[in-house]
């Protein structure tokens, strides 16, 4: 459901790159000990396919490690033409054995890997970033901000009422809202924005890059979107009207160069995050199912 990644065209473009790069070296690696294998005749330089099947399958999508072992196998093949007539010997059907399983195996410990890496910043009921992952994003955005004097902007919202829902209809209902309203958050992000489960029934979005106006569009939509839904609660439909969240917005538009060097160690989304708080706890005080905002100051006044 949700984009962990976010949406970003440079991380998607460095990540093409990356991928086309590695497979390069896979294959130049390759033809190198095929080239080897077959100019040395009895040595073991068919050992060496062992080295492009481990990183194809350690750093590359998950079919990466199985076809680079079979690739290995048809070269192996093609460098000793004795195997092109079938005339395998023990070792010879070994060998073939060990690249394709050594692809396999390695192709679905890395993406075991990745599963684990990815459950570690992921919230179990809505999907989105948990407070670990998105504090691990957000902390390297804010100060590219600062280096690059852009807006970035920062949402708290959390579901009205919840604890009378709960009180009403059950616990399951309210964890089916809180859900609910998760989906629907992933659904109104735009591109680079993320978000996050902050706990219990907040959640936390980050919209790198937008000023106040735009960021009060983006969350105008999300709590028109909540609002209008028809959710099922425990099993049972309920009415548009249902949920409502409650917005609070902290927008930074400028920042007076980099960080100086005794903030280095501070965490620079804290000021952001705290004015935010506090415009959602206007909003809640206002009547619910608004949005409230709050324009920091630079950092470091000039």
């Amino acid at each position: 459901m949700t984009r962990l990644d976010g949406r970003g065209g440079n991380d998607s473009d460095m990540s093409i790159r990356l991928r086309a790069a590695l497979a390069a070296a896979v294959v130049v690696c390759l033809a190198v000990i095929f080239k080897l294998d077959q100019s040395t005749g009895s040595a073991p330089f068919q050992h060496l396919y062992y080295l492009p099947i481990v990183a194809a399958g350690l750093t590359m999508p998950r079919y990466a490690g199985p076809a680079v072992g079979l690739a290995a196998v048809v070269l192996y093949h093609l460098a000793n033409p004795l195997l092109l007539e079938s005339r395998y010997r023990e070792s010879d059907i070994v060998q073939i054995a060990l690249f394709v399983g050594i692809g396999v195996v390695t192709a679905k410990l890395a993406d075991d890997r990745r599963q684990l890496q990815q459950l570690s910043v992921t919230d179990d009921l809505t999907g989105l970033y948990n407070l670990r992952g998105f504090e691990a994003k957000l902390t390297p955005i804010i100060r590219a901000a600062q280096e690059a004097n852009s807006p970035v902007t920062l949402a708290v919202l959390d579901v009205d009422r919840l604890k009378s829902l709960n009180d009403t209809h059950g616990h399951r209902a309210g964890a089916d809202a809180v859900r609910t309203v998760g989906r629907l958050v992933d659904a109104c992000l735009p591109d680079a924005a993320f978000a996050c489960r902050f706990g219990g029934d907040e959640f936390v979005i980050a919209l790198p890059g937008m000023d106040l106006a735009a960021a009060t569009d983006t969350v105008e939509a999300l709590r028109r979107s909540v609002h209008s839904a028809e959710p099922v609660l425990s099993g049972m439909p309920f009415p548009a009207g249902t949920l409502s969240v409650s917005i609070g917005l902290a927008c930074r538009s400028r920042f007076n160069g980099p960080p100086q060097p005794a903030d280095v160690n501070l965490d620079p989304a804290e000021p952001l995050f705290r004015a935010a708080d506090r415009a959602l706890y206007v909003a809640k005080a206002a009547g619910r199912n608004q949005i409230r905002a709050e324009i920091l100051d630079a950092v470091n006044p000039s």
